[in-house]
C-alpha cells in the first residue's frame, strides 16, 4: 500500500512538472511573466504539501523488500510439504476439538525442530547453512504466515468469563403479566403444587395467575357443603406452553384449581439432573407458578 502511494505520489510531482514545461512550449510567447511565476509558485506549493515522511518510509520498505528477495529466504515448496507432514504426523494423536491440546503440540514440535536445526547446523549434518537459516526465520519470525501457507490455521483460544455483579442472595426479578398479585394469593414462580383436581385446568383458562387465583378464592366461597373448596391454584405463565409428565400438552393460561389438606410439592424451582435424565423432554427450570390460598 505504501509502495502504491509512493508511486502515485511521483508521477503527481512529475505530472505537474510536465504539464507546465508544455504549457510553455506550447504557448510560447504567450505566457507572461507574471502568469510563469504563478506556475512556478504553485509546483513550489504543491511539493511543500508532499507527504516526504510517507514516501521516505515507502522507498526504505522498498529496499528492505528488495534484500529479502536477493537473499532468497522463502521456503521452497517441497520443504513446506514437508513441514505440514511432521505437523500433522504431531496432531494425530490430539483431540481435533481441543484447540489448547492443539497448540500446546504446535509450540513443543516447534521447539524440538528449532533445536535439531541448531544441533544439524553445529555438527554440520546434512543441511545447508541456507535452508537452515530460512527454516529458523520461518518458525521464528514468520510463524502464523507459514501456517497458513501451508493450508494449518490454529484458531486463538477464547475464554468467555461470565461477569455477575449482583448481590448474593439477589434474584433476577421477574415480571408476572396481567394484573397485580392479591397478597393472599402466596405466588410462588416456578412452582407445581400437588392435589386434587376441583377444575381442570385443559378447560380452564384465565388472562392472568392473577385471575387464576381468584377464580380459585371465588369458587372456595361459592362451594356448597359437602363439596371441596379449591385452596391451591396452579397456572401456566409461559407462552410456549408448560411441561407436565401426563400425556396432556398443556398451554398458555392454564389454571389448575386443586385441594388438599396438606399441600404437597410436585416440582420448585428446577428439575433435578436425575428426573431430566429420565424424562428427556423436560426443561431444566419448573415453568409453572402456583399458591397456597386460605379457606
Amino acid at each position: 500500500m505504501i509502495h502504491f502511494l509512493f508511486v502515485i505520489c511521483a508521477l503527481t510531482c512529475f505530472r505537474d512538472f510536465t504539464a507546465l514545461l508544455l504549457r510553455v512550449l506550447l504557448l510560447g510567447s504567450f505566457v507572461t511573466a507574471d502568469q510563469l511565476k504563478r506556475m512556478e509558485e504553485s509546483i513550489r506549493v504543491r511539493r511543500e504539501l508532499e507527504p516526504l515522511t510517507l514516501v521516505r518510509a515507502a522507498r526504505k520498505l522498498k529496499k528492505e523488500f528488495s534484500r529479502e528477495e536477493k537473499r532468497g529466504l522463502k521456503l521452497p515448496l517441497p520443504v513446506k510439504q514437508k513441514l505440514a507432514h511432521e505437523i500433522l504426523h504431531r496432531l494425530e494423536g490430539v483431540d481435533n476439538t481441543n484447540t489448547t491440546e492443539q497448540q500446546a503440540a504446535l509450540s513443543l514440535w516447534r521447539f524440538q525442530k528449532l533445536e535439531d536445526i541448531r544441533k544439524a547446523t553445529t555438527l554440520n549434518l546434512s543441511i545447508s547453512n541456507q535452508e537452515a537459516k530460512m527454516l529458523k526465520r520461518a518458525l521464528k519470525t514468520n510463524w502464523p504466515s507459514l501456517m497458513e501457507e501451508i493450508g494449518l490455521w490454529m484458531p486463538t483460544s477464547v475464554i468467555n468469563n461470565e461477569h455477575d455483579d449482583k448481590p448474593e442472595n439477589e434474584r433476577d426479578i421477574e415480571i408476572i403479566p396481567g394484573r397485580p398479585m392479591p397478597p393472599e394469593c402466596h405466588a410462588e414462580l416456578h412452582t407445581d403444587f400437588d392435589g386434587t383436581a376441583v377444575r381442570w385446568g385443559l378447560t380452564h383458562h384465565k388472562e392472568s395467575a392473577a385471575d387464576c387465583c381468584q377464580a380459585c378464592l371465588d369458587q372456595a366461597k361459592r362451594a356448597k357443603p359437602g363439596e371441596i373448596k379449591c385452596n391451591i391454584w396452579v397456572y401456566c405463565p409461559s407462552e410456549f406452553g408448560c411441561y407436565s409428565p401426563d400425556i396432556y400438552e398443556h398451554k398458555h393460561q392454564e389454571c389448575w384449581l386443586k385441594q388438599a389438606d396438606k399441600p404437597q410439592l410436585n416440582f420448585k424451582d428446577k428439575y433435578s439432573e436425575s428426573y431430566r435424565n429420565d424424562h428427556p423432554n423436560a426443561p431444566i427450570v419448573v415453568p409453572w407458578m402456583s399458591g397456597i390460598v386460605g379457606v
